[in-house]
C-alpha cells in the first residue's frame, strides 16, 4: 500500500494515557478469540457485550507511557487512512445529494471507555453508534495473524477501518436504526434476526469495497496483493471458518456475520462496482 501526504483523519490517540493495566480476560484461548472476531465485525449497538462483566475484570490502576517511534508511525498511518475515508465518503455523499459527517477514530491500548461501554483489547476493532466513534486496539491484528492465519499488511488495517466506517455510514443512512428497531420489537425469531445481522455485516464489507475502489481511483494507493490481503482477513473471520475452529462443524442458521465466501463476494462487489447503490444485502429484510 502506498502512503500519501493526506492527514487529519479525525484520530483521538489514547494509547499513551488513560489505559487500564492489569485487566484479566476470563475464559481466554479460542473462546476469547471467537468473541474478538465477532466484535471485530459487530453491527448495531454492542453495549451488552462490551459492558459484560464476564469478559474481564480491569483493575483501577492507570498506566502512563511514552509512545514508541513505531507507535507514532502507526498513529500516522491510521491518521492517513482516516483522512482517506473522510475524502472518499464526502465525495460519495455529495454525489448522492447528502452531507457526510465523519466518525472519530479512537486508538487505545488494553481498555478505554466508549459510548457503548468499556472497550477492551480482546474485543478487537468496533464501531459504537452511540458516540459515532471507531475504536481500535492495534494488538488485535497480531491475533488475526497468529491465531486466525490471516496475513496482516498495512492494507489489512485499511480494510478493517473501512469496514468499521461502513457501519458509521449505515448509521448516517438510517440502516443501523432500522436494524435496532427490528431487534427491539421482539417480533422476529433469533434465526430471522441472524439473517438481518448477516446482511448488516455484508453491507459493511460492500462499503469497504466501494471505499477501496474510490480511494484508489483518487489516490492510487493499491499495490499488488493489497486486495488479496483484505479478502484473506474477511475470510478468516467468516462464520463458517470460526465455527469449524471452535466446534468442528458449521451451522448456517446460527451465522451472524456471513460465510467466508459471502464476505469475499460482497467486498468484491463493492470494489468492482464502486457504486453505493448496488449494496442492498438486505433484499427486503428491512421493508
Amino acid at each position: 500500500m502506498k502512503w500519501t501526504d493526506d492527514r487529519g483523519g479525525n484520530v483521538e490517540d489514547r494509547r499513551g494515557s488513560g489505559g487500564t493495566s492489569g485487566g484479566a480476560i476470563v475464559g481466554g484461548g479460542l473462546g476469547t478469540l471467537i468473541i474478538a472476531a465477532i466484535i471485530f465485525f459487530l453491527g448495531g449497538d454492542p453495549s451488552s457485550i462490551l459492558s459484560s462483566g464476564s469478559m474481564s475484570s480491569p483493575q483501577p490502576q492507570t498506566e502512563q507511557r511514552e509512545l514508541s517511534a513505531n507507535d507514532k508511525k502507526i498513529g500516522e498511518m491510521v491518521d492517513m487512512m482516516g483522512k482517506w475515508n473522510i475524502l472518499t465518503w464526502d465525495q460519495i455523499f455529495k454525489e448522492n445529494g447528502m452531507t457526510y459527517t465523519p466518525p472519530k477514530i479512537v486508538l487505545f491500548s488494553q481498555t478505554t471507555q466508549s459510548g457503548c461501554g468499556t472497550a477492551q483489547s480482546a474485543m478487537g476493532p468496533f464501531y459504537c453508534p452511540a458516540d459515532q466513534k471507531v475504536y481500535m486496539d492495534m494488538s488485535f491484528f497480531n491475533e488475526l495473524q497468529d491465531k486466525f492465519g490471516a496475513k496482516v499488511t498495512e492494507f489489512t488495517i485499511a480494510y478493517v477501518l473501512a469496514h468499521e466506517v461502513g457501519h458509521h455510514v449505515q448509521t448516517l443512512l438510517g440502516t443501523t436504526q432500522k436494524v435496532d428497531n427490528l431487534r427491539r420489537s421482539g417480533r422476529y425469531s433469533e434465526a430471522e434476526m441472524n439473517r438481518v445481522s448477516v446482511a448488516t455485516e455484508l453491507q459493511a464489507d460492500f462499503y469497504a469495497g466501494v471505499w477501496a475502489k474510490k480511494t484508489d481511483s483518487r489516490e492510487h494507493i493499491l499495490e499488488p496483493g493489497d486486495i488479496e490481503s483484505a479478502i484473506e482477513a474477511a475470510q478468516a473471520v467468516g462464520d463458517d471458518n470460526i465455527q469449524k475452529r471452535s466446534q468442528g462443524y458449521v451451522n448456517q442458521e446460527s451465522f451472524t456475520h456471513g460465510s467466508s465466501a459471502q464476505r469475499k463476494e460482497w467486498f468484491m462487489k463493492g470494489y468492482n462496482t464502486g457504486d453505493i447503490k448496488q449494496g442492498d444485502t438486505f433484499n427486503q429484510l428491512l421493508k
